[in-house]
């Protein structure tokens, strides 16, 4: 969880979700998605509104993002059309397993920038992530959002969260064109250069984590322990200025010693709070990982799914990747994303880790 003006570093990888939309033949149109075994939502307009034929579905942010990039369509003068949706995933394995990649992001993400070009909205991606970000935030109303600027921007990203509570009482009395046009309060955004040395490898242990589920434990223990948490922020935000300050300077053992750091950081707080951030078979990667001079830790909010090592590309990989196999644990053959400066229509989102 990244706190209100706090920084993290995010970096986007090459799966994605595609977003193909064309207009329907009649006035039904279908969103569908192969996530979830090719079933599809029927919908149809109601005037403006989207009315969605199937009250239990599992497309929330996809709903969400459409809802808010029509509404900025309409804003701009846009007439609304009735549209055919399929959605495509590279974000599971083969078997429907969940690598932990963070899905709602990507997919969000993707929704949003299908339709700006469907209705030929030009966006950069300042707006793009505010609108995606606006979208997933009233699903999932915590996290960062982290993982959408990811998306949106690829590569290495120095990110200072927004402040939510601010979107949360603008939305309702803002328009959409007013609310991207201000600058959010604490938000920031900025590209970091890796070192040349710097290999990204990741691991799946296989266990799954609810992003939303741990965010809430640690806003509990926030509550209750305010004073050693906020020294816990202090402690988290010189760590990532100096690991920010690594990539800056293209110093690989710098940003090493910081991924250690904020690893041992985050170990403290999961102890004090009691929230199982490293999993026992994670700790297991992170440990062979250092074995072999790569720095690791949990990504995203931890409990289950990935872990990341930072190791220099001359390392030995194959001793790593023979000692993960023999513990359970898949590398994923993931490698950085990077986007296009340019206003980019692709209608594909990267993810992030």
């Amino acid at each position: 969880m990244v706190e209100n003006g706090y920084p993290a570093i995010l970096v986007a990888l090459n799966q994605f979700v595609t977003c193909t939309i064309s207009d329907a033949s009649g006035s039904t149109g279908q969103i569908i998605s192969q996530q979830y075994q090719n079933s599809a939502v029927s919908w149809r307009r109601r005037g403006d509104q989207l009315v969605v034929d199937k009250r239990d579905n599992p497309f929330s942010y996809i709903l969400a993002a459409i809802s808010v990039t029509e509404e900025y369509a309409k804003s701009c003068g846009k007439q609304l059309r009735v549209f055919d949706m399929q959605i495509d995933s590279q974000l599971d394995n083969q078997r429907g397993r969940k690598y932990g990649l963070g899905s709602s992001a990507a997919v969000t993400v993707a929704t949003v920038k299908a339709l700006c070009a469907f209705y030929d909205l030009t966006v950069d991606k300042d707006a793009l992530f505010k609108l995606a970000a606006i979208a997933h935030f009233s699903v999932q109303g915590n996290g960062s959002l982290g993982d959408v600027a990811a998306s949106v921007y690829g590569g290495w990203i120095a990110y200072h969260s927004f402040d939510r509570q601010w979107l949360a009482e603008q939305r309702p009395i803002l328009d959409l064109p007013t609310l991207l046009r201000l600058p959010w309060p604490n938000l920031k955004i900025e590209p970091l250069s890796a070192p040349a040395s710097l290999k990204l490898v990741i691991g799946w242990t296989g266990s799954p984590a609810s992003t939303s589920r741990l965010v809430d434990r640690i806003a509990l223990f926030k509550a209750q322990h305010q004073e050693e948490y906020h020294r816990f922020l202090d402690s988290s935000r010189a760590c990532i200025k100096q690991m920010i300050a690594g990539f800056r300077a293209g110093n690989l053992a710098q940003i090493q010693d910081q991924i250690r750091t904020n690893r041992m950081l985050l170990a403290n707080l999961a102890k004090k709070s009691g929230v199982n951030i490293e999993t026992p078979l994670l700790k297991k990667l992170c440990q062979l990982a250092e074995k072999v001079g790569g720095a690791a830790k949990t990504s995203g909010a931890g409990g289950g799914d990935c872990g990341i090592v930072a190791i220099d590309a001359h390392a030995d990989l194959a001793k790593l990747m023979t000692s993960w196999q023999l513990a359970g644990i898949e590398r994923l053959p993931l490698t950085v994303h990077y986007v296009d400066d340019v206003a980019s229509y692709t209608l594909a989102a990267p993810r992030r880790k």
